[in-house]
């Protein structure tokens, strides 16, 4: 009876250590890794909004972190990164809404370090998606790692981390699919306009500790008392994304906005009638010009390579996108 017991018991213990096991490091078999240059990636957020926070919220004389700026994660991923702080986020806007598709629908990208086999020196962020830019919902992330010595440079094991950005090292997005969120009565999980990544205070003190949704600590590097601390964002790339032939997006004549010249070799000449949002980006997703403006706006594409931008233009709650060549 009793080498029963401990069978059973032997079998419910393997069977807990085998749901704490989530995806390994990238370029390991089941790895769930998305590599800045992979195919499947479409595009890239166009426009970011800070909330920088403390380079170590135990100890705030320090002052704000300071490395990168919102332009930092604008773009295809490329290591040129804004840290957040103890806390802090960012919120991302795309040209096209990002939607429920095929699989994982976008990734964020990080740039952690390995340390070996599945470790690594990682620092980790909530992420949450809105469909309206008031209302956001967060990816349930979930944690295995101990709660009672703090981490500090050492590595981190990325099996026992699921859905917290930050879990692959530099130059692999972690993804989210937007079908654990397909049921969230605030959410449209087909129209996601805003991606928001928070940064998670690692600490394991009760007066600043985050907690994961089964309500664990999460225990990554802390403090990082520098200007560069907190979660270092680089980029989140879009993997599904809404159709251009969909109904919500126009061609740009149909916004009453006037391109000229195209081709052009120096200035481009806008004109609109409504307050409208302009933003330009190269082939790759790289933000080349952002700007707001009403009746007329010039664009100086004379420092711009040539070849093919797209223009993505938001006017009276509808958005087109047009070609435009530079000669």
């Amino acid at each position: 009876m009793m080498k029963q017991l401990i069978s059973i018991v032997s079998i419910f213990m393997l069977g807990m250590s085998a749901s704490a096991q989530y995806a390994p490091a990238a370029g390991q078999q089941g790895s769930t890794a998305i590599h800045k240059d992979s195919s499947s990636i479409k595009a890239w957020a166009n426009a970011c909004s800070l909330q920088l926070a403390w380079q170590d919220i135990a100890d705030t004389t320090l002052g704000k972190v300071s490395v990168g700026d919102n332009t930092s994660a604008v773009g295809a991923a490329n290591g040129n990164v804004v840290s957040l702080g103890d806390g802090g986020s960012a919120t991302l806007t795309f040209a096209k809404p990002i939607v429920n598709g095929e699989g994982f629908d976008f990734a964020v990208f990080e740039n952690g370090f390995t340390t070996g086999g599945n470790k690594a020196f990682l620092e980790l962020a909530f992420v949450e998606v809105s469909s309206d830019g008031v209302n956001y919902t967060r990816f349930a992330a979930t944690t295995h790692i101990q709660d009672t010595t703090q981490l500090a440079m050492e590595g981190v094991d990325c099996t026992l981390l699921n859905n917290f950005a930050g879990k692959y090292t530099s130059g692999y997005g972690t993804p989210f699919d937007l079908e654990e969120l397909a049921n969230e009565p605030t959410l449209d999980v087909n129209n996601i306009t805003h991606v928001r990544v928070v940064d998670v205070v690692g600490s394991i003190n009760d007066l600043y500790a985050t907690y994961d949704s089964e309500g664990n600590k999460v225990n990554d590097p802390y403090p990082t008392p520098f200007p560069s601390s907190g979660f270092d964002l680089d980029a989140v790339g879009v993997i599904n994304q809404k159709d251009e032939t969909s109904t919500s997006i126009y061609d740009i004549a149909a916004l009453n906005i006037g391109i000229y010249p195209n081709p052009s070799k120096d200035v481009v000449h806008l004109q609109c009638a409504y307050d409208t949002q302009i933003t330009m980006t190269d082939v790759r997703g790289k933000v080349c010009y952002q700007s707001s403006f009403i009746n007329h706006q010039t664009i100086d594409v004379a420092e711009l390579g040539q070849g093919m931008y797209i223009l993505y233009a938001n006017s009276k709650g509808k958005t087109a996108t047009h070609k435009l060549f530079v000669e």
